[in-house]
C-alpha cells in the first residue's frame, strides 16, 4: 500500500484510475523516458505523466504482485483510506489525510517546480483549467 502512495503522489493518478491501469498504459519513448498515458475515468480526457525514477522504481519492484496485467493490486478506497489513518496515527500526524491528497500532492509539487498550470490540468486529466486553479492557490498561499 505504501508504494501505491508514493506512486500516486509522483504520478497524480486518482485511486479509481489506478485500479484499472495495465502494462500497457507505460510506454517508453525513443530517448529512453516512460510514460504513463491513459484516459481518466471520471472526465474521459487522456492523461500523460512523465514517469520519474521513484515510481519507475516503484513499479519494477511490485511488478511480481500484478494481478494479470493490472499495474497494482489496489484495494477499494475505504480500506485504502483507513490504513492511510492508521500510518498517520503512528507518525502522530494529526490531519485529516485521504488516498485524494496524492493528486493535490503532485500538483503542488509539480507547480511548484516551475511547471505550468497548463501541463498540470493536462496531466491531471482535468476537464477544466479551473478546478487546477484551486491547487495554484494552495501553492500561491505557501510561497507568501
Amino acid at each position: 500500500m505504501d508504494a501505491i502512495g508514493v506512486v500516486c503522489c509522483f504520478t497524480g493518478v486518482s485511486h479509481t484510475d489506478l485500479k484499472i491501469l495495465t502494462k500497457q498504459n507505460i510506454q517508453d519513448f525513443f530517448d529512453g523516458n516512460s510514460w504513463l498515458i491513459y484516459r481518466r475515468r471520471k472526465t474521459h480526457i487522456k492523461s500523460s505523466i512523465p514517469l520519474l525514477e521513484i515510481p519507475k522504481k516503484l513499479l519494477e519492484k511490485y511488478r511480481d504482485y500484478q494481478i494479470g496485467d493490472r499495474i497494482f493490486p489496489v484495494p477499494e478506497y475505504d480500506p485504502c483510506n483507513n490504513l492511510i489513518k492508521i500510518i498517520a496515527g503512528f507518525a502522530r500526524i494529526n490531519k485529516h489525510l485521504t488516498f485524494h491528497m496524492s493528486r493535490h500532492t503532485f500538483a503542488t509539487m509539480m507547480l511548484s517546480k516551475g511547471v505550468p498550470i497548463e501541463t498540470v490540468s493536462h496531466m491531471l486529466g482535468h476537464s477544466n483549467i479551473t478546478t487546477t486553479q484551486i491547487y495554484a492557490r494552495v501553492t500561491n498561499q505557501k510561497n507568501r
